[in-house]
């Protein structure tokens, strides 16, 4: 039964966790990777994981490494640290090394890490589209609230919603989008009941409802549930692409958005997960149906990408402040405020997270 236990362990929550992570990492580094080639920078190293090498192979002027810490990896490039060069460079070194290039050049090599991020999961989007095609929730009423707007207007559960104001309706979201721009005034909607088609009128009422992030909000509401019935659809390759921009561009959206409102102390910094909180849903996932991983490490993807960007000594957006101000004044930041400056990073970084995995571990235990 132990053994038992352990395999299931494994297979559906250590496994899970190192695929998903494994591809975001290797997509991260492919970025600066392929940047850094393209722009000719000699490349040194390029590893999945940190710490003590558990493999490697050396290719071309390239050592490729699996290293025994999973959470992360790096691309170790020729001039990347001027400080650490115990030598100087031969002419045609001098040529490949990443500081000689122009700033512009560094920054997308810099920057090519988090867009690669963020173009796997607009690629795992519309891949996930095409094949799976996409499911929508039906405009079928599933609840009445009693007393509400919609009661007293006629509507009964089971009632099909084809139309409000005159706009066809092809799922649930629709309805509620119309709905939500309505100020006050009477709605013309046209239900299927049965066999037999009708119209009703329902004036919303302004109601306190919460949003995802549990603020307040004044909402208009007419008091329908949906029913939960989703269908499939079938984009075709078009629109497969233009559904996985638009679920990409939603999930960047909600993205920054969440980042905001963590500032903000809108949502507590107590809810905020780390790798366990990860590896516990990828396991969740994992066990319903391991296709669900799909579009989970698309948003992980994004996640990570854009949590790169920030601002943060130490992390891709900290590098590219630094070299924008490089841009600006002419000439590199002097290397004792550089370092200051990744130290800060550091000890921010360990802070952060030694919070997450605090959350993760409290969340466990409850």
């Amino acid at each position: 039964m132990h053994m038992d236990q352990s395999i299931h362990f494994f297979l559906y929550y250590i496994l899970p966790f190192i695929v998903v992570l494994g591809v975001l990492i290797f997509f991260h580094e492919l970025g600066h990777f392929l940047a850094a080639k393209f722009f000719g920078v000699k490349v040194l190293k390029f590893s999945l994981g940190f710490g003590p090498k558990l493999a490697g192979k050396q290719v071309g002027e390239t050592e490729y490494l699996i290293s025994a810490l999973p959470l992360g990896g790096y691309v170790k490039m020729l001039g990347e640290d001027v400080e650490e060069e115990e030598e100087p460079l031969s002419p045609e070194d001098q040529e490949k090394s990443f500081s000689n290039k122009h700033v512009g050049k560094r920054i997308a090599i810099v920057a090519a890490g988090p867009i690669f991020n963020l173009l796997l999961a607009l690629f795992i989007f519309c891949s996930f589209y095409m094949v799976a095609g996409i499911h929508v929730m039906t405009t079928e009423i599933g609840e009445v609230k009693a007393d509400s707007p919609a009661s007293q207007a006629g509507f009964q559960k089971g009632d099909v919603i084809l139309s409000v104001d005159g706009q066809p309706t092809e799922d649930w979201p629709q309805i509620k989008e119309i709905i939500q721009e309505n100020r006050g005034q009477p709605i013309e909607v046209v239900v299927k009941r049965g066999d037999a088609s009708m119209m009703l009128t329902v004036v919303p009422e302004i109601t306190v409802t919460h949003n995802i992030f549990g603020e307040e909000i004044r909402s208009p509401l007419i008091g329908i549930v949906a029913a939960g019935v989703f269908e499939k659809l079938d984009p075709g390759p078009l629109g497969a692409v233009a559904e996985g921009f638009r679920k990409t561009w939603e999930i960047i959206d909600l993205t920054f958005l969440t980042i905001v409102k963590l500032i903000q102390r809108v949502i507590p910094f107590e809810t905020v997960g780390g790798p366990i909180l990860i590896g516990q849903m990828t396991g969740q996932l994992a066990q319903e149906n391991w296709v669900h991983l799909i579009p989970f490490t698309a948003v992980i993807s994004i996640n990570l990408g854009i949590l790169n960007l920030l601002p943060i000594p130490v992390l891709d957006g900290g590098f590219i402040v630094l070299l924008l101000i490089e841009l600006v004044i002419g000439r590199p930041l002097h290397i004792k405020k550089r370092e200051m400056l990744q130290k800060i990073g550091i000890f921010f970084l360990v802070l952060l997270m030694a919070a997450v995995v605090y959350n993760d571990i409290r969340r466990i235990f409850g």
